[in-house]
């Protein structure tokens, strides 16, 4: 019979706060929305962690939501809000999918997929209804949200795109009479299209390159450098659309102007040549800091300016106003005046003196008269991205930074008066409000363990040990401590022992949150420990080249000035143990009986626990064996090393039952299942910093299953001790629990399923592959790509229309032979027809209509050019029995776009194309005379409700004085609307 094993799944992810691939958000609280009076919070933090994005309360630090696509297992790169609806959020992934979220119910409304490699920035247009994504590989695409297609691909920058913004245009003076007028005419409401035009995109790239593109004609306008000194990192528009910065290595920081009112007039013309740039250079801003730029951002109101690289520190700059600029100026002005007046020949300069006064306007005055640094905000980790708080307050302004050390941080910054004398040196001042720094470590977790009944688990890491519940995922105590290595409940589980790097080993107590002891163990660090089986002992393992054992032991110490006795828990050392090198890992068989020890000598020695003898030498890794464990019945001990191999020993003789290549990089950590309930003994999992964790069958020495999810290599690895879940700690910062589910899996299916999805990766590899091989590519390219879901649709409508043509021919046979046969009977028919009793061409609706509207057009590329005669057939019957007119349209026009010339030369299609294009338009008229009556009819009822709405009411005040007055009574009504 044919063994099944039970499967592990992906249960839990806790301990990341915000990863460092993304970007970080703020977002005002829910309650402002919903209409309340005043703002308590601190808003929200959207933050990208891994797979997730996840919503913070800034203020409480509590985790408001968590949105997670089940498809989707690619890190999330960045976040940008929709300027429209604040709900609406759009989040891009590193396999170039973009998923656009509500964030009211936290569900995915639409997804995209168009880029081949990781977005890594997004941008909204100014109505909600567009979305420009960048990516890595070069290409920019806009998307067409309400459509749910992407519209173009622009090609033009040679490396990763960095910044992306929509310039909107804005109404100038000529049109705002006729806007006026349109306005009165239609009831209060403007017909006049312009602010829906496409517009212009203003892009930046690690080419150093800044591009403007006009999105009407989707081509590029301008091309300036936008470094000096090699790569543009980031690009921020000032809220009014006026002008830009962008930024590159060195601190350097370069201004730009942007003519908006010429790009909306050049828009307006039709001419070949444009004379002037739209884009001009206005000087060069300098950090503090000369590391690379990687984030700039405009405060809402336009006052200030944040800027930071990747250090510790986020330089905020301050925009001055006019007045301050022009008194800058005439000071400027006059010390020119005093310095040429004092000079030997003042005749000859007397000229410049005169002209000084007109040379210097507000429009020619130098960047950094305009804008002056303001203060330096030092952040205790370093900064991955900033974001400004949009509170109202009356402290300041606020800014919410995102730290790659698992961190956010909310920053008050006081805001000076200018009016007020100060000192001119003295910088304001900043405090850090908020923080969401308790769910998780600020540096790698290196070693997890797991109480004895399985409900806490200990993580620690360089500075901080925490314990939390493994069933809520909460952090219950967080305790100071040194470099941890190592770390075990003793038994209890009350106490955790943590080894550190400078041969320390502290005693925690949980209950308390206090350290109970630190002993110094070792001379080097203690990279391992191991509790013994019978709960009184423990041994370490350092790199001092000794094992040392140590007994539990309760000692009554008195306490002074007095003659009571309080008890305390100490470690005895008892033993220690010498060997030729270093030693990593050290485990008690469960018998008790032997002990192992795996040194950096590549080899692995087993000792008699009572003499501490040497029982065995396993001889075999090429590299230094990093972890070990025994089996339940001691009989196996499985080793793992640095040369990417797992061994499975005998512990009776020492010989080596199986050698495998088990990862593709070294593996951390082995842990075989600890009992054998199941008959699963001898099943164990590894953990290698190639991400991945496997699940091996060590009698049949079969891999059974692997585990994928973390983005960073893994550190940690603990097997529960009723073998029901795993849990692992990884350089990304996240803590995972990998739980067993009652699905059964078999080695056969495994595999199978393993090389399915080799294949799906290497056609999705090679039709990712460009179709122009000489290297010319177009400036603008459908936003298509092919992956296996278009393909598979393809397929779908390919079946459909064989099927449907077969059978809407029978069927029209039957119903002429009908005609002279009433009695005949129905013709054998595909049983999808007659199961869910559809016609033919209802059936091919109802396959086109579940493709997703941004697979569509990739699917349509799939169909052969003689299936596009069933599908005009089919084509004719919807518009005829005006079936989903739109989807019909978008079909028929994608179809004549791509396969133009064969249609063109084909004399069979055209009296076919004649009859879809009456019957369309037949029902294009209908539609336009139905939306016409709609329109006229709300029209009508907003004009009635308009007329409803003005309220006449009676000033009291007015008619009481009125009254008295004149002795009569009068109304005096106010009208307003």
């Amino acid at each position: 019979m044919v063994k099944s094993y039970l499967k592990y799944e992906h249960s839990k992810t806790f301990g990341l706060i915000n990863s460092a691939f993304s970007n970080a958000l703020w977002a005002p609280d829910e309650d402002l929305h919903n209409g309340g009076l005043r703002q308590t919070g601190a808003g929200k933090a959207l933050v990208g962690a891994d797979e997730e994005v996840l919503c913070w309360d800034v203020k409480k630090g509590e985790l408001l939501s968590r949105w997670k696509d089940k498809d989707c297992v690619a890190e999330v790169t960045t976040i940008a809000r929709s300027n429209a609806d604040p709900d609406v959020f759009a989040v891009g992934y590193g396999d170039g999918t973009i998923r656009i979220w509500d964030a009211r119910i936290a569900t995915v409304i639409v997804s995209f997929n168009g880029h081949r490699s990781a977005v890594t920035v997004l941008a909204f247009g100014s109505d909600g209804s567009r979305l420009a994504s960048g990516s890595r590989d070069t290409d920019v695409i806009v998307w067409d949200l309400v459509a749910e297609v992407g519209l173009y691909k622009l090609r033009g920058h040679e490396n990763q795109i960095t910044g992306l913004q929509f310039l909107q245009r804005t109404p100038d003076e000529h049109n705002s009479e006729d806007e006026e007028t349109d306005q009165l005419v239609n009831g209060g409401h403007s017909l006049n299209g312009n602010e829906d035009q496409p517009g212009f995109l203003l892009t930046t790239s690690k080419d150093a390159r800044i591009k403007l593109w006009n999105l009407d004609s989707q081509h590029c306008i301008e091309t300036h450098i936008a470094q000096s000194n090699g790569e543009c990192w980031a690009l921020a528009v000032s809220p009014d659309g006026a002008g830009c910065i962008t930024a590159g290595n060195d601190g350097e920081l370069k201004v730009w102007s942007i003519d908006s009112r010429g790009l909306m007039n050049s828009a307006r013309r039709i001419e070949e040549t444009i004379d002037h740039a739209f884009l001009k250079e206005r000087g060069f801003l300098q950090r503090q800091g000369k590391d690379r730029t990687i984030g700039v951002i405009f405060h809402p109101r336009g006052k200030y300016i944040a800027a930071h690289g990747s250090e510790k520190a986020v330089e905020l700059w301050r925009i001055r106003s006019e007045s301050e600029v022009q008194k800058t100026l005439a000071r400027k002005r006059k010390r020119r005046r005093e310095k040429i007046l004092a000079g030997k020949n003042g005749t000859v300069n007397d000229g410049l003196v005169d002209g000084d006064d007109g040379s210097d306007s507000l429009a020619t005055a130098d960047v950094t008269d305009v804008i002056v640094p303001y203060v330096i905000v030092r952040t205790s980790g370093k900064v991955r991205s900033v974001d400004w708080s949009q509170r109202k307050s009356s402290k300041g302004i606020q800014l919410l930074s995102a730290n790659t050390n698992n961190e956010l941080e909310l920053y008050s910054i006081s805001t000076k008066q200018t009016d007020k004398k100060t000192k001119a040196d003295e910088p304001p001042d900043y405090s850090r409000a908020f923080a969401v720094d308790l769910p998780g470590h600020r540096t790698d977790v290196r070693s997890v363990a797991l109480s004895s009944d399985d409900r806490m688990l200990a993580s620690s890491s360089n500075g901080s040990l925490k314990i939390w519940n493994v069933r809520t995922q909460n952090c219950i105590r967080t305790l100071d401590c040194g470099y941890a290595l190592c770390s075990s409940f003793l038994p209890g589980d009350k106490i955790v022992v943590v080894g550190n790097r400078n041969g320390e080993l502290e005693l925690f107590d949980i209950a308390s949150s206090t350290l109970i002891d630190a002993v110094k163990a070792h001379d080097g660090p203690i990279w391992t420990l191991h509790v013994h089986p019978d709960g009184r002992s423990m041994a370490t393992g350092s790199a001092d080249k000794s094992a040392k054992f140590f007994n539990f032991e309760v000692v009554q110490e008195e306490v002074p000035g007095t003659q009571q006795t309080n008890p305390r828990f100490k470690l005895v050392h008892t033993r220690t143990l010498k060997v030729s090198d270093d030693i990593l890992s050290v485990r008690f068989s469960p018998d008790s009986r032997l002990v192992a020890l795996s040194l950096l000598d590549n080899t692995v020695k087993v000792f008699f626990t009572d003499s501490l003898k040497l029982f065995l030498n396993l001889y075999g890794h090429k590299l230094p064996v990093l972890n070990m464990d025994i089996s339940y019945d001691s009989k196996l001990i499985v080793t793992c090393s640095a040369d990417k191999n797992v061994r499975i020993w005998g512990l009776d003789f020492g010989d080596c039952h199986k050698a495998f290549f088990a990862h593709q990089d070294s593996i951390m950590q082995v842990a075989f299942v600890p009992h054998n309930q199941d008959g699963n003994g001898h099943h164990f999992f590894s953990a290698s910093k190639d991400r991945v964790i496997k699940y091996w069958d060590g009698d049949k020495f079969e891999q059974i299953q692997k585990l994928e999810g973390h983005h960073g290599e893994i550190w940690a690895m603990t097997v529960s001790r009723t073998g029901e879940f795993l849990v692992t700690a990884s350089h990304d910062k996240s803590i995972r629990i990998w739980q067993q589910t009652d699905e059964q899996i078999f080695l056969e299916e495994e595999r199978e399923k393993e090389l399915e999805e080799l294949y799906e990766g290497t056609l999705a590899t090679s039709l990712e592959q460009e179709d122009d091989p000489e290297g010319g590519k177009a400036e603008v390219a459908p936003a298509g790509k092919q992956t296996t879901e278009t393909l598979m649709a393809g397929e779908k409508i390919v079946e459909a229309l064989e099927l449907g043509i077969v059978d809407l021919e029978a069927m029209r046979e039957w119903s002429r032979a009908k005609a002279s046969q009433p009695n005949l009977a129905l013709p054998d028919r595909h049983p999808i027809f007659l199961y869910t009793n559809v016609s033919a061409e209802a059936h091919v609706l109802n396959v086109v209509q579940k493709i997703k509207a941004a697979a569509l057009q990739d699917a349509l590329l799939v169909l052969p050019f003689s299936q596009v005669n069933a599908l005009f057939t089919f084509l004719q019957i919807w518009a005829e029995k005006q079936w989903n007119i739109p989807l019909t349209c978008r079909v028929l026009f994608f179809v004549l776009k791509i396969h133009h010339k064969q249609i063109v030369a084909s004399k069979t299609m055209r009296p076919m194309l004649d009859g879809i294009r009456q019957h369309l338009r037949r029902a294009l008229q209908r539609q336009k005379d139905e939306m016409g009556l709609n329109l006229a009819a709300l029209r009508f009822v907003g004009t009635q409700m308009r007329e409803k709405g003005s309220k006449d009411y009676v000033d009291e005040a007015l008619w009481e004085e009125e009254e008295l007055s004149k002795g009569k009574k009068k109304r005096g009504f106010v009208n307003v609307a």
